[in-house]
């Protein structure tokens, strides 16, 4: 049953991959603004994508969950594409997926009547949006709204493992963009006043964890 699950998440993520790949390129949406083009010509996002809802799937099997957390990468891979190429984070992605993953995620509760999960995971996306809300508030130059608004999102799932798993991801987030800031630094791709954006570094941290929680927490 689990191989089946993994190679169906397989070809639903080739699927989400092209889907991204023609959005990112697109965007931005409405007619506004220079359109940057697809956003990777060879199908590299889309093998990128499949690999990523496999491995997903490899780690939740056929849990109520795992449509939940698919979506979270699908809008991931999206998001990713975007922050790269214009520092954003659109509402238009990034509070859809939050709806859709908490809907999907009180499902998960219904069918297994894991009510305190999804409360879990309630409180751990209003407790990170709160803690991003007043660091994009101090520092308004190194973090934006729309990573708050992620971090919320990431609360969601990583909620849903636990509070261990939330602290994790948060850190790790922080950790992600430090390295990558010192190997672009240190390949002079960007000066130390040179920013990057936050939002592929928030993913990137919160899927290891999710990949490793039960590792690293046991």
């Amino acid at each position: 049953m689990l191989a089946v699950v993994v190679v169906l998440a397989a070809f639903l993520g080739l699927g989400v991959g092209a889907a991204a790949n023609r959005a990112a390129g697109a965007f931005p949406w409405g007619g506004a603004g220079e359109r940057s083009g697809r956003a990777v010509r060879l199908p590299v996002l889309e093998l990128l994508t499949a690999v990523f809802f496999a491995l997903t799937a490899l780690r939740f099997g056929p849990a109520w969950e795992l449509p939940a957390f698919l979506a979270v990468v699908g809008a991931g891979v999206l998001l990713t594409v975007i922050d790269l190429r214009h520092r954003l984070l659109p509402n238009r992605v990034v509070v859809p997926a939050l709806l859709v993953t908490a809907a999907l995620l009180g499902l998960a509760a219904a069918a297994d009547d894991a009510w305190d999960l999804l409360v879990r995971s309630l409180l751990a996306a209003a407790v990170l949006f709160a803690v991003y809300l007043g660091m994009a508030l101090l520092s308004p130059g190194a973090m934006g709204m729309g990573d708050v608004k992620l971090a919320a999102l990431l609360g969601l799932v990583l909620g849903w493992i636990g509070w261990g798993a939330v602290l994790l991801g948060a850190f790790a987030g922080f950790v992600v963009q430090a390295v990558l800031a010192l190997v672009l630094i240190a390949a002079r791709r960007i000066s130390l006043r040179g920013e990057l954006p936050f939002g592929p570094a928030m993913l990137v941290g919160a899927a290891l964890v999710v990949g490793w929680s039960e590792a690293l927490l046991g």
